[in-house]
């Protein structure tokens, strides 16, 4: 199929538009076809991974062609050892944070209908390769994500889901200038990231111009200090929303750096390297001793991926072969294992209308089945040796040892911070008493286990074989420290 990576991007957004044309009334026919539409771009997305040659380091399944010919913008879509891990990644948390939203009762329309258009601009920030299609896509994802939090999220919704904007917004508009001036200095101008990766900047030029796109990407991670959207998006969005704000669009910050700023700006990126890896460790333990002090669960999950992503800005920094492989696996573990841990969060606010972690206790003997799965992906998050976290974190670790052997001895501290914080939540959830209160709790269902089991898979898959992922990766980010 010569385009096949446009319709595994626009084929959720022809979902949306065949939802305009079902009533209103037909809830359960609005959830089969969301459901359908996302499987079958997960189906899409297998034939990818099948079709994709592993020794090849460019950019395949190209699709270019002239769209503003006037501006020289193109239609340049293409798969590679470094989006495709994410472009897999979306598909199948897309899919299984949509079965997961037969939660949402109210408005479901509009619900699905701004859930496959997030999608769509999630698939397509991964596959562009031309600055302007990208920018696009970027801004896409910002319009539904704000409504979906804003009209479906908690209490302190409206708040939650403005600051979301403001803050990434903000970020989008020195990305945009980033991307002006890249295309202004290149001659003939062009957005297209394959040729501008091909232009010699002056120094000075490229650390003005990676700043400009680091600010962009830093608070779509985000980076300390620009995280504080972060734990009240996560805490007001419905949990689907959190799964793929957490497992999807934290990644589109730290992929930004892989696709733009590294190949197109290599001294900017050299010049940076120390100021990345000290913000990484800041990140890291500053984000597990906030979660550490957490008693709202879904709270400790988010400011966990504050000190998890700081892992894959470590392996950034590291500027060797493990640290860039660490980063680009701990992006795909993250969303895996983060990603679980909220759905299970969702899961236990169904059922007992709090996540406040002190009012549990001594669940494990009531739902057995439901702690197993909480411990099961608490132990991949602390890195649990076996288990695809800590593969990720410690190809990091061994990165940034090489160059820096302080930033690996303070992240390490983290670790310890994992372990501490996530073995406290599950002896306050989980062990002890059973608090009376929660007597009546019902066990986690078949269709909530559904949305956990292909990740399971994939956390002890990668955990014991992480050789099948890293060998999609390996050609194009050695390509890619080659141009170092």
């Amino acid at each position: 199929m010569s385009n096949l990576l446009s319709w595994i991007v626009f084929l959720p957004l022809l979902g949306a538009v065949a939802l305009l044309f079902l009533p209103k009334s037909k809830n359960e026919w609005i959830k089969w076809v969301a459901v359908g539409v996302t499987g079958l771009d997960f189906l899409l997305g297998l034939f990818l991974l099948l079709g994709f040659n592993s020794s090849h380091a460019g950019a395949q399944f190209l699709e270019n062609f002239s769209w503003i010919p006037q501006l020289n913008v193109r239609y340049l879509l293409g798969v590679d050892g470094i989006n495709l891990p994410m472009v897999f990644l979306t598909l199948l948390l897309s899919f299984l944070a949509c079965v997961g939203s037969f939660g949402i009762k109210e408005r479901e329309k509009e619900y699905y209908f701004l859930y496959l258009l997030l999608t769509t601009g999630m698939l397509g920030t991964f596959l562009a390769l031309d600055l302007f299609l990208f920018y696009i896509f970027w801004e896409l994802v910002l319009v539904p994500m704000y409504f979906l939090i804003g009209i479906w999220g908690g209490p302190r919704k409206e708040y939650a889901a403005i600051k979301f904007f403001l803050y990434t917004l903000a970020g989008s508009l020195f990305m945009l200038l980033g991307i002006l001036a890249l295309y202004f200095y290149a001659n003939p101008h062009t957005f297209n990231m394959l040729e501008l990766a091909q232009v010699a900047y002056p120094s000075l030029f490229q650390q003005l111009v990676f700043l400009a796109f680091f600010l962009g990407f830093a608070i779509k991670v985000p980076i300390f200090p620009f995280h504080t959207w972060l734990p009240d998006a996560h805490v007001e969005a419905p949990t689907p929303i959190s799964v793929l704000l957490a497992g999807v669009l934290l990644k589109m910050g730290t992929y930004g750096f892989l696709r733009i700023s590294y190949p197109i700006l290599p001294e900017g990126a050299r010049w940076f390297a120390p100021a990345m890896g000290t913000l990484a460790v800041i990140g890291i333990i500053y984000g597990g001793f906030v979660a550490l002090a957490q008693q709202d669960f879904k709270k400790m999950v988010a400011y966990s991926s504050v000190s998890h992503m700081g892992f894959v800005l470590l392996g950034l920094a590291a500027f060797t072969t493990d640290g860039f492989n660490g980063a680009l696996l701990q992006m795909f573990n993250h969303g895996t294992i983060t990603g679980g841990l909220f759905l299970l969060v969702g899961v236990l606010y169904d059922r007992a209308h709090t996540r406040d972690l002190n009012s549990f206790g001594g669940l494990g003997a009531k739902v057995p089945i439901y702690a197993g799965i909480l411990t099961y992906f608490s132990l991949a998050s602390l890195g649990l040796p076996g288990l695809s976290g800590f593969v990720s974190e410690f190809l990091c670790l061994l990165g940034i040892f090489i160059t820096n052997r302080l930033f690996a001895g303070l992240a390490c501290v983290g670790i310890i911070l994992a372990a501490t914080y996530l073995l406290y939540m599950i002896q306050r959830v989980l062990l002890g008493p059973l608090n009376p209160q929660w007597s009546g709790l019902a066990e986690i269902n078949a269709r909530e286990i559904f949305t956990l089991v292909p990740l399971m898979i994939l956390i002890l898959w990668v955990g014991i074989y992480p050789k099948a992922i890293l060998d999609l990766m390996t050609p194009a980010l050695g390509a890619l420290l080659a141009g170092f």
